[in-house]
């Protein structure tokens, strides 16, 4: 029996390799196919979510027939495969390729697109809230890229069948990056700055108009106003505060304790 189960493991090891070799074999000669050839193997490693060997296919074809009829698409296809790879940088690196090389391009709608998302990837995790990270008091340098990255597309592109995701991930981004400029102006106003706190607020409020967090963009702007004896501001603000967020109350956001007896 022991030398039955050795034997046994012997002819399955053989197997083994000699299924490897084959598959070794079969790769390498599909890498030197034609780019007809090359763009299926891709295309049918793409729909099967087979990411590295579609990356292998598009980058061969990409690299060995840079003026081929499929070349164009393949790198569209590589965008998407890097992507869903987890590799979102190499995914920017070439969509700002493709751009440049083809700034005319019919689906430049698509290419923009894959940008504004490779620079979100990641704005948005589950990870970072189980990890208890606060993600606005990141530098949101990704979040306004990629809310660039969508305003072009939904500026020259208004019709692309992408332009209403690239809409809703706008609007989440919008809030994002308000919600940032509001932990700079509580910055500039627990140190008494209330001057470039009110102008801090000011600006986001003509950047993100629209964004939920503006509700304590407006509150700081009213308690910057009335630190520097600017009443008449102070008011104004107030009323907008008052028209857009009636719920609001200037409470919500005490000043620090060493300003009591402000």
């Amino acid at each position: 029996m022991p030398r039955f189960l050795t034997m046994l493991l012997i002819v399955l090891l053989a197997v083994g390799v000699s299924t490897g070799c084959s598959k070794k074999k079969k790769d390498d000669r599909d890498m030197k196919s034609p780019a007809s050839e090359l763009m299926k193997t891709g295309d049918r490693s793409l729909k099967a979510g087979n990411w590295n060997n579609a990356i292998r296919a598009y980058e061969t074809l990409e690299a060995r027939f840079p003026f081929a009829k499929e070349t164009k698409q393949a790198q569209l296809n590589l965008i998407y495969a890097y992507y869903s790879n987890g590799e979102p940088e190499a995914a920017l690196e070439a969509t700002e390729q493709f751009e440049r090389e083809n700034p005319t391009h019919p689906r430049m709608d698509y290419a923009l697109y894959m940008r504004g998302l490779a620079q979100f990837s990641g704005e948005k995790g589950l990870t970072h809230k189980y990890m208890g990270v606060d993600v606005s008091r990141r530098p949101p340098v990704k979040a306004e890229e990629s809310f660039i990255a969508f305003n072009q597309l939904l500026r020259r592109f208004p019709d692309s069948k992408y332009a209403p995701d690239a809409r809703q991930r706008m609007l989440f981004l919008r809030n994002r990056l308000a919600e940032h400029q509001n932990h700079i102006i509580v910055y500039y106003y627990d140190r008494g700055a209330f001057a470039a706190a009110a102008n801090r607020a000011n600006e986001s409020l003509v950047r993100y108009n629209g964004a939920p967090e503006l509700e304590t963009t407006l509150i700081l702007l009213v308690k910057s106003y009335r630190q520097l004896g600017m009443q008449d501001l102070a008011d104004d603000a107030y009323e907008v505060l008052m028209a857009n967020f009636p719920d609001a109350r200037l409470e919500s956001i005490k000043p620090p304790w060493y300003q009591f007896w402000r």
